[in-house]
Protein backbone atom coordinates (compact mmCIF):
# COMPACT_ATOMS: atom_id res chain seq x y z
CA UNK A 1 0.00 0.00 0.00
CA UNK A 2 2.99 2.44 0.83
CA UNK A 3 4.58 1.89 -2.40
CA UNK A 4 0.86 2.54 -4.30
CA UNK A 5 0.67 5.84 -2.56
CA UNK A 6 4.26 6.77 -3.46
CA UNK A 7 3.66 5.97 -7.15
CA UNK A 8 0.30 7.49 -6.72
CA UNK A 9 1.88 10.92 -5.27
CA UNK A 10 4.76 11.05 -7.81
CA UNK A 11 2.13 10.65 -10.93
CA UNK A 12 -0.15 13.52 -9.29
CA UNK A 13 3.14 15.69 -8.76
CA UNK A 14 4.49 15.31 -12.43
CA UNK A 15 0.94 15.15 -14.03
CA UNK A 16 0.99 19.40 -12.09
CA UNK A 17 4.32 20.16 -13.05
CA UNK A 18 3.57 19.33 -16.13
CA UNK A 19 1.99 21.72 -18.83
CA UNK A 20 -0.41 18.17 -19.36
CA UNK A 21 -2.88 18.36 -16.19
CA UNK A 22 -2.96 22.56 -17.08
CA UNK A 23 -4.21 22.50 -20.52
CA UNK A 24 -6.17 19.21 -20.16
CA UNK A 25 -7.93 20.64 -17.59
CA UNK A 26 -8.44 24.25 -19.03
CA UNK A 27 -9.85 22.30 -21.78
CA UNK A 28 -11.87 20.23 -19.78
CA UNK A 29 -13.70 23.17 -18.04
CA UNK A 30 -14.26 25.32 -21.09
CA UNK A 31 -16.19 22.35 -22.95
CA UNK A 32 -17.66 21.44 -20.07
CA UNK A 33 -19.13 25.13 -19.44
CA UNK A 34 -20.34 25.15 -23.16
CA UNK A 35 -22.21 21.98 -23.12
CA UNK A 36 -23.42 23.24 -19.53
CA UNK A 37 -25.03 26.57 -20.54
CA UNK A 38 -25.42 25.71 -24.05
CA UNK A 39 -25.50 22.39 -25.88
CA UNK A 40 -27.20 21.12 -22.91
CA UNK A 41 -30.52 23.37 -23.89
CA UNK A 42 -30.09 25.01 -20.25
CA UNK A 43 -30.44 28.01 -21.95
CA UNK A 44 -32.88 27.14 -24.21
CA UNK A 45 -35.41 25.27 -22.19
CA UNK A 46 -35.06 27.41 -19.06
CA UNK A 47 -35.19 24.85 -16.34
CA UNK A 48 -33.04 24.94 -13.64
CA UNK A 49 -31.07 20.63 -14.11
CA UNK A 50 -28.29 19.38 -14.93
CA UNK A 51 -29.32 16.11 -16.62
CA UNK A 52 -28.50 17.69 -19.98
CA UNK A 53 -25.34 18.19 -18.77
CA UNK A 54 -24.67 14.65 -17.10
CA UNK A 55 -26.23 13.01 -20.27
CA UNK A 56 -23.18 14.69 -22.59
CA UNK A 57 -20.42 13.89 -19.55
CA UNK A 58 -19.72 10.29 -20.83
CA UNK A 59 -19.20 11.29 -24.48
CA UNK A 60 -16.38 14.26 -22.74
CA UNK A 61 -15.07 11.76 -20.73
CA UNK A 62 -14.25 9.70 -23.83
CA UNK A 63 -12.49 12.07 -25.19
CA UNK A 64 -10.42 13.32 -22.02
CA UNK A 65 -9.77 9.87 -20.69
CA UNK A 66 -7.25 8.24 -23.07
CA UNK A 67 -5.93 11.92 -23.29
CA UNK A 68 -4.67 11.79 -19.89
CA UNK A 69 -4.07 7.65 -19.78
CA UNK A 70 -1.92 7.62 -23.10
CA UNK A 71 1.36 8.74 -21.16
CA UNK A 72 0.67 6.79 -18.47
CA UNK A 73 2.68 3.67 -19.34
CA UNK A 74 3.71 4.29 -23.71
CA UNK A 75 5.60 7.39 -22.84
CA UNK A 76 7.47 5.48 -19.93
CA UNK A 77 8.22 2.32 -21.55
CA UNK A 78 9.19 4.73 -24.69
CA UNK A 79 11.33 6.49 -22.76
CA UNK A 80 13.14 4.21 -20.40
CA UNK A 81 12.22 5.07 -17.15
CA UNK A 82 9.32 2.24 -17.26
CA UNK A 83 12.23 -0.87 -17.28
CA UNK A 84 14.05 1.69 -14.36
CA UNK A 85 10.73 2.10 -12.23
CA UNK A 86 10.02 -2.25 -12.58
CA UNK A 87 13.80 -2.76 -11.20
CA UNK A 88 12.50 -1.18 -8.21
CA UNK A 89 10.71 -3.25 -5.39
CA UNK A 90 7.20 -3.11 -6.18
CA UNK A 91 4.83 -5.21 -7.73
CA UNK A 92 3.10 -4.33 -10.59
CA UNK A 93 -0.70 -4.02 -9.04
CA UNK A 94 1.14 -1.54 -7.29
CA UNK A 95 2.41 0.42 -10.41
CA UNK A 96 -0.59 0.21 -12.07
CA UNK A 97 -2.69 0.92 -8.84
CA UNK A 98 -0.58 4.19 -8.08
CA UNK A 99 -0.90 5.34 -11.71
CA UNK A 100 -4.71 4.57 -11.25
CA UNK A 101 -5.28 6.43 -8.58
CA UNK A 102 -3.39 9.47 -9.78
CA UNK A 103 -5.09 9.48 -13.10
CA UNK A 104 -8.71 9.37 -11.42
CA UNK A 105 -7.32 12.61 -9.08
CA UNK A 106 -6.23 14.57 -11.67
CA UNK A 107 -9.88 14.25 -13.29
CA UNK A 108 -11.72 14.74 -9.98
CA UNK A 109 -9.76 17.99 -9.69
CA UNK A 110 -11.41 18.81 -12.85
CA UNK A 111 -15.01 17.30 -11.61
CA UNK A 112 -14.63 19.12 -8.93
CA UNK A 113 -13.96 22.88 -10.57
CA UNK A 114 -17.49 22.17 -12.09
CA UNK A 115 -19.04 22.65 -8.90
CA UNK A 116 -19.42 25.97 -10.23
CA UNK A 117 -22.42 24.86 -12.23
CA UNK A 118 -25.19 23.98 -9.30
CA UNK A 119 -23.94 27.36 -8.02
CA UNK A 120 -25.02 29.03 -10.93
CA UNK A 121 -27.98 26.97 -10.93
CA UNK A 122 -28.90 28.40 -7.28
CA UNK A 123 -28.47 31.72 -8.80
CA UNK A 124 -30.57 30.79 -11.91
CA UNK A 125 -33.78 28.87 -10.47
CA UNK A 126 -36.81 30.34 -9.69
CA UNK A 127 -37.93 32.75 -6.90
CA UNK A 128 -39.39 29.94 -3.92
CA UNK A 129 -37.97 26.76 -6.06
CA UNK A 130 -35.49 24.57 -4.57
CA UNK A 131 -32.64 22.85 -6.40
CA UNK A 132 -33.24 18.74 -6.87
CA UNK A 133 -29.55 17.93 -5.23
CA UNK A 134 -30.58 13.72 -5.71
CA UNK A 135 -29.64 14.09 -9.38
CA UNK A 136 -26.74 16.67 -8.61
CA UNK A 137 -25.16 13.81 -6.43
CA UNK A 138 -25.93 11.44 -8.01
CA UNK A 139 -24.60 12.68 -11.20
CA UNK A 140 -21.31 13.26 -9.61
CA UNK A 141 -21.16 9.87 -8.54
CA UNK A 142 -22.10 8.36 -11.87
CA UNK A 143 -19.52 10.54 -13.44
CA UNK A 144 -16.30 9.25 -10.90
CA UNK A 145 -17.56 5.84 -11.01
CA UNK A 146 -17.48 5.88 -15.27
CA UNK A 147 -14.26 7.79 -15.43
CA UNK A 148 -12.81 4.56 -13.10
CA UNK A 149 -13.90 2.39 -15.52
CA UNK A 150 -12.34 4.76 -18.42
CA UNK A 151 -9.46 5.21 -17.09
CA UNK A 152 -8.56 1.61 -16.05
CA UNK A 153 -8.91 0.89 -19.63
CA UNK A 154 -7.22 3.64 -20.74
CA UNK A 155 -4.19 2.27 -18.76
CA UNK A 156 -4.35 -0.81 -20.68
CA UNK A 157 -4.11 0.78 -24.23
CA UNK A 158 -1.45 2.99 -22.64
CA UNK A 159 0.24 -0.77 -21.98
CA UNK A 160 -0.10 -2.21 -25.07
CA UNK A 161 1.23 0.24 -26.87
CA UNK A 162 4.85 2.39 -26.55
CA UNK A 163 3.46 5.04 -29.14
CA UNK A 164 1.21 7.70 -27.28
CA UNK A 165 -0.75 8.11 -30.23
CA UNK A 166 -1.74 4.42 -30.79
CA UNK A 167 -2.51 4.37 -26.87
CA UNK A 168 -4.90 7.08 -27.24
CA UNK A 169 -6.79 5.66 -30.39
CA UNK A 170 -6.65 2.50 -28.59
CA UNK A 171 -7.85 3.78 -25.44
CA UNK A 172 -10.59 5.95 -27.34
CA UNK A 173 -11.95 2.95 -28.83
CA UNK A 174 -11.83 0.83 -25.68
CA UNK A 175 -14.21 3.75 -24.13
CA UNK A 176 -16.18 3.58 -26.73
CA UNK A 177 -16.59 -0.23 -26.84
CA UNK A 178 -17.98 0.49 -23.33
CA UNK A 179 -20.44 3.34 -23.91
CA UNK A 180 -21.93 2.16 -27.26
CA UNK A 181 -24.01 -1.32 -26.22
CA UNK A 182 -27.07 0.41 -24.47
CA UNK A 183 -27.27 2.17 -28.50
CA UNK A 184 -27.66 -1.34 -30.03
CA UNK A 185 -30.69 -2.22 -27.94
CA UNK A 186 -33.50 -0.47 -30.43
CA UNK A 187 -32.37 -3.48 -33.24
CA UNK A 188 -31.32 -6.41 -31.29
CA UNK A 189 -34.73 -9.10 -29.84
CA UNK A 190 -35.66 -7.83 -26.05
CA UNK A 191 -34.13 -11.43 -24.64
CA UNK A 192 -30.34 -10.38 -26.01
CA UNK A 193 -31.60 -6.70 -26.10
CA UNK A 194 -31.88 -6.96 -22.22
CA UNK A 195 -28.14 -8.54 -21.74
CA UNK A 196 -26.52 -6.15 -24.14
CA UNK A 197 -27.81 -3.13 -22.48
CA UNK A 198 -25.85 -4.46 -18.86
CA UNK A 199 -22.68 -4.22 -20.67
CA UNK A 200 -22.99 -0.91 -21.22
CA UNK A 201 -21.17 1.71 -19.17
CA UNK A 202 -23.85 4.70 -20.55
CA UNK A 203 -26.89 2.52 -19.34
CA UNK A 204 -25.49 2.35 -15.93
CA UNK A 205 -24.46 5.84 -15.79
CA UNK A 206 -27.90 7.27 -16.30
CA UNK A 207 -29.45 4.85 -13.94
CA UNK A 208 -27.63 6.57 -11.07
CA UNK A 209 -27.74 9.86 -12.32
CA UNK A 210 -31.52 10.02 -11.84
CA UNK A 211 -30.72 9.84 -7.87
CA UNK A 212 -31.00 6.04 -6.98
CA UNK A 213 -27.52 4.35 -6.14
CA UNK A 214 -28.56 0.48 -6.99
CA UNK A 215 -25.81 -1.93 -5.99
CA UNK A 216 -25.74 -3.57 -9.39
CA UNK A 217 -24.53 -0.33 -11.24
CA UNK A 218 -21.91 0.32 -8.59
CA UNK A 219 -20.95 -3.55 -8.52
CA UNK A 220 -21.05 -3.43 -12.51
CA UNK A 221 -18.63 -0.26 -12.33
CA UNK A 222 -16.14 -1.65 -9.60
CA UNK A 223 -16.12 -5.55 -11.69
CA UNK A 224 -15.23 -3.35 -15.24
CA UNK A 225 -12.79 -1.23 -13.36
CA UNK A 226 -11.14 -4.17 -11.88
CA UNK A 227 -11.10 -6.21 -15.43
CA UNK A 228 -8.98 -2.69 -16.47
CA UNK A 229 -6.84 -3.34 -14.14
CA UNK A 230 -5.98 -7.09 -13.77
CA UNK A 231 -5.73 -6.79 -17.90
CA UNK A 232 -3.03 -3.66 -17.56
CA UNK A 233 -1.46 -5.53 -14.54
CA UNK A 234 -1.60 -8.56 -16.85
CA UNK A 235 0.83 -6.49 -19.66
CA UNK A 236 3.08 -4.91 -17.43
CA UNK A 237 4.23 -8.65 -15.59
CA UNK A 238 4.32 -9.43 -19.53
CA UNK A 239 6.44 -6.81 -20.01
CA UNK A 240 8.35 -6.61 -16.60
Amino acid sequence: MHNTLVIARRELTSYFHSPVAHVVLAVFLVVSGWLFFYFSGLLIVGKASMRGFFSLLPLLFMLFVPAITMRLIAEERKSGTFEGLMTLPVAEHEVVIGKFLAALGMMCVGLLCTGVFPISLSLIKAEGTSLDMGPIIGGYVSAVLLLSAFISFGMWASALSKNQIIAFILGLLLCFALWIPDKAVIILPPSVGEAVQYLSANYHFENIARGVVDFRDVLYYLTVTTIGLVLTTRTVAATR
